[in-house]
């Protein structure tokens, strides 16, 4: 089987996906490749940022959704944080900054190679953008 992009793909639960999908879309130059709805509700939706996706859907009170909880549940932290390899780390800081992502990590270049900050959504979800690619130092 071939695969034309990443075979772990992280899902999210956001309270307003609908805004949240135009906000990542906007902030950290995800592209919309699947939005489905059910009764003005956004059941399912795809994002991709090169070869990679990410899943998201609204909160929603059924069986799978009930082992979720969101940041501001929990004191703001997380059990999982989204890492996402990009190619200019400090546009996308700026980027990311100049529409109100949180920054947790200031943007640094590290010693052993490549760039990297740590950022929170409006929601609270944390996410790490850098240059660093594992696939390329293997």
């Amino acid at each position: 089987m071939t695969s034309q992009g990443s075979t772990i793909i992280p899902s999210m639960r956001y309270r307003d996906a609908r805004a949240m999908i135009e906000w990542l879309c906007k902030a950290f130059g995800f592209e919309k490749n699947a939005v489905y709805e059910e009764d003005g509700v956004i059941v399912h939706a795809q994002l991709i940022y090169g070869s990679g996706m990410i899943m998201l859907s609204e909160v929603r009170d059924n069986p799978f959704g009930r082992h979720f909880v969101q940041p501001d549940q929990v004191a703001g932290r997380e059990t999982q944080c989204a890492c996402v390899i990009v190619k200019d780390v400090k546009a996308h800081y700026e980027q990311a900054r100049s529409v109100g992502a949180v920054i947790i990590d200031e943007y640094a270049e590290q010693e052993y190679g490549g760039a990297g900050y740590a950022c929170s959504d409006p929601e609270g979800h944390l996410w790490w953008f850098g240059s660093y690619d594992p696939w390329q130092v293997r």
